[in-house]
């Protein structure tokens, strides 16, 4: 999808439960929705006979199709016990608000984590280790399966064995970013 960052993209629910992308004409499912949200794409859901927003309403609806969808749930029966049981209540005004600040102040110490985690990648003695038991792994394997012994590397000047030992680690990295954004997804 390429709908633009920043505007605000209007989406047309009709009686037959569609959902129609005015932006790109087409219509499109309520997964292409949940992923326009990871995208940080803005969007508005509206009712197309009567023009009302029920964007809260097909959010709702996303998030009880992603916990019903068989993976590992996000929203614990405590918490949603506790949520339901604000409603009514004297404080349910200040809910939305807190909800909201918290899942804020969530997300930036998650960014404050991954930079940090990134930055002290470099200087860990953890991820040499690591990076020797692969090698050790490695040899081992080409023990018991001779044909996937690689070929011996030329040998390399202190600067590209570090060079290696970076780009190794980047793409560790990009691994575990990546694990991290299933876990934050899932």
């Amino acid at each position: 999808m390429s709908e633009a960052k920043g505007e605000t993209v209007v989406i047309k629910k009709y009686a037959n439960r569609r959902l129609y992308n005015t932006q790109s004409s087409s219509y499109i499912t309520l997964d292409h929705l949940a992923k326009m949200t990871r995208e940080g794409v803005d969007f508005k859901v509206l009712d197309a006979k009567t023009g009302t927003d029920i964007t809260h309403q097909i959010l709702t609806q996303i998030i009880m199709e992603e916990e019903s969808a068989g993976g590992e749930q996000m929203l614990p029966v405590s918490f949603l016990r506790q949520l339901i049981g604000m409603y009514g209540n004297s404080m349910q005004s200040l809910v939305p608000h807190y909800l909201e600040a918290s899942m804020d102040n969530f997300r930036t110490n998650q960014a404050k984590l991954r930079a940090a985690f990134e930055d002290s990648l470099g200087a860990n003695p953890l991820a040499k280790l690591a990076q020797q038991n692969m090698a050790m792994f490695k040899a081992a394997a080409s023990a018991f399966m001779p044909g996937l012994a690689e070929p011996e590397p030329e040998p390399k000047s202190h600067d590209q064995e570090q060079d290696d030992e970076i780009a190794a680690l980047r793409a560790q990295m990009a691994e575990m970013q990546k694990k991290l954004d299933k876990l934050a997804k899932d």
